[in-house]
Parts: C-alpha cells; structure tokens; sequence
C-alpha cells in the first residue's frame, strides 16, 4: 500500500464545528486533504457539537479553545497561539468571520508563515465587521470567497483590496448523488406521498433563512395543484415556524421532519428545491441538489444565481418576496417533466463542470503552493 506523499502540516481554525454549510465544507476539504498526503489540524473556537467522529477517523486532530457564544475571551488568542507553536503549520487556514479574525490577531502572538482567510458568506455581518476586515488585513496571506459576488462585494465595500482576494468555490462530491427511481419510490412511500409535487428544503430554522416567508409563498402557490414541501433541520424558530403553518391551515402541505442525515435520500425524492434565504454565501445545498438534477427555486442573493442558471438549470426570483418565490414555483411546477428533467440534466452537469470537490481541493493545493512559494 502507498502512502500519501507528506505535502505539510495544514492548521484549519474555524468558529465551530456544528451542521452548517461552512463547516460541512470545512470537513470535506479537511478529510481529503489528509488523504492526499497533508498533516491536518482543526482548532475550533466554540465547543465542537458535530463532525468529531469524522475528523477523528481521518486522523485528525480537534484543538478546543474553549470559547462560549456570545462571550468575547481573549485568552483564546493565547490558547491558539500555543496550537501554533505546538503543531508549527505550513498553512493556517481560517473560516468564517470570528475564525479569520481570531487568526489574524494570534499572527502578533505567534509566528506562522502563511495564513488563509476564507469569508464563507457575501455579508460577514454588518459593517464593523467589514472595518474590522479592513484593519487586519496586512496580517492575513491572502483572503478568498467562495462566490464570485462575494469577491466583487468585499472589494466594493473597502474590506479586502482587489490583488489580495481570490475566488474558490464550495465543492461537492457529485458522486453522492444520482438519480435513483427506486432511492425515490421508497422514500415517497416512507413519507406517505404518492403523485404530490414535492419541494424539499434544508437548513436551520434561523432568521436569515426566512422560512416564514417560504410557508407564506406556500400559502401564494398553486392552491389547486397536490404540493408536498418538505423541510429537514431545525434551530431556535420551530416554533415560531409552526405557528405559522398552523395559523395559515397549511398542516397538509407543510411537514417539518426535524435534523435528517439522508439528504441524498430526500433530495432523490423531490421534484424541486426551494430556498428564502435574505443572505446566503455559496450553498453547498444548492450544488447537492443540482448534482441530484433537481431543479432549484432560489433568492438572487449571494452566489446562489452563479449555482442557478435561470430558465436553464432552474428559477432565480427577487429575495426578501414571498409573491416572488411563489410565482418563481408555480413557474417550476408548470413545466412538463421532461422539461424539469432537462433542467436538472443542466444543473448537474453545471455542478460536474465547476464544483467537483475533487477539483475544489485542487485548487486549494494550489492556493496553498502559491502562498508558501512567495513566502519562500
């Protein structure tokens, strides 16, 4: 058996390990790299909630730096400090707003030859946080964001100079996800739907998500068409959420079916994706739901039309408007099956184009050469 040319000692830091896009994202990049030869390291600020069985299997090592939410503790400065100097990285490479300026500042503390800020959403959270971007930024390597509107944005804004930012994308394992008519029968079946149209949509039940806005859009949509939609996640607005479904009769088209782990299950059996988000980065739900040839209702926010392709590979629509995401899926629904099916044919060669995870963490190898050669 071969082993794995050894490529470096790679030190993530991230705010949390928990079931979001960025730190799925993190994970898969983290597990691969390792495979390919790097020693990797994860240092998370918050306590870790998931993915510890993942990392640990892979080999890798979770550094705790025992922050809480919401309370601001400058001995984690210190405490990643020594994780630096103990593990002595080629790479530092952060993610997420409090991560990439918690590996900023640690720059003063401890020496590290290269550091990689990723901003996993197009707006980090507000303006002083932008600022704050601003006035580390001599200490960070390079920055990069993972849509192209996100690049364009930081520029804009002042946050990040042109020649120090670079693009790389949210990847995916395409090979994940297929079409699967009897994967689809079965879980239709499990569900208790027989010919509805199903929307399915995924992620936590948070303000950014609007799914209020989605259960009004439902409420807008179709009235005479058999529609399932189909959520899978949860957080602090359940039950805000449910009073909503209550309070508009919608029980019949709207079922909540908590934290799932079987999303290529559930996307096998659904007919369209739907997302309401008010801000998003680059979704890693999008690129699985593509790579399913599902076709995608979303927001123009973030880079989700850079994922989307409108009237190609599914519907883009004005945000923040429940009358806009409704016509955006009646428009979806109204088409024939081998027009959705053509769509989703599109999306997923879209994705296997330019989002392979494979090819994502090729790039990442890259970026990290390019960065230890001017170091050099």
């Amino acid at each position: 058996m071969t082993t794995p040319h050894d490529r470096g000692v790679l030190l993530n830091v991230t705010t949390g390990l928990a079931m979001g896009g960025a730190e799925v994202q993190l994970v898969a990049l983290a597990t691969r790299l390792q495979a390919r030869g790097w020693r990797v390291h994860v240092a998370t600020m918050l306590e870790p909630t998931a993915f510890l069985p993942e990392l640990e299997a892979a080999g890798i090592v979770v550094h705790r730096l025992g922050m809480r939410r919401g309370v601001a503790d400058p001995r984690a400065l210190l405490r990643l400090a020594s994780v630096v100097r103990q593990v002595r990285p080629d790479v530092v490479h952060s993610h997420m707003v409090h991560a990439n300026l918690l590996a900023r500042m640690t720059r003063l503390f401890a020496s590290t030859p290269n550091l990689v800020c990723t901003a996993h959403n197009v707006d980090e959270g507000g303006r002083a946080r932008e600022i704050a971007y601003r006035a580390t930024d001599a200490l960070a390597t390079v920055t990069t964001s993972m849509c192209v509107r996100g690049v364009e944005r930081y520029v804009k804004v002042g946050a990040v100079p042109a020649h120090r930012i670079r693009y790389v994308p949210n990847g995916v394992d395409v090979h994940r996800f297929s079409l699967d008519p009897a994967l689809r029968q079965h879980v239709r079946s499990a569900l208790g739907i027989d010919d509805a149209f199903v929307w399915l949509c995924t992620g936590r039940l948070e303000p950014v998500k609007q799914h209020t806005l989605l259960v009004d859009a439902i409420a807008q949509c179709a009235p005479d068409r058999r529609l399932v939609l189909l959520h899978a996640g949860q957080g602090p607005l359940e039950g805000e959420v449910r009073a909503r479904v209550a309070a508009l009769g919608l029980e019949d088209r709207i079922r909540l079916l908590g934290l799932r782990t079987d999303i290529p299950a559930l996307l096998a059996a659904a007919d369209g994706f739907v997302l309401s988000s008010s801000m998003e980065g680059l979704p890693l739900v999008l690129l699985e739901a593509a790579a399913s040839h599902v076709p995608c209702v979303v927001p123009d926010v973030g880079g989700c039309a850079e994922i989307v392709r409108h009237g190609t590979t599914g519907i883009v629509v004005a945000p923040n408007s429940a009358p806009a995401l409704a016509q955006g899926m009646t428009q979806l629904m109204s088409l024939s099956r081998e027009e959705r099916m053509h769509m989703g044919t599109a999306a997923r060669r879209h994705v296997e184009q330019g989002y392979d995870i494979e090819g994502v963490v090729d790039r990442w190898e890259q970026l990290y050469a390019d960065v230890r050669r001017r170091a050099a």
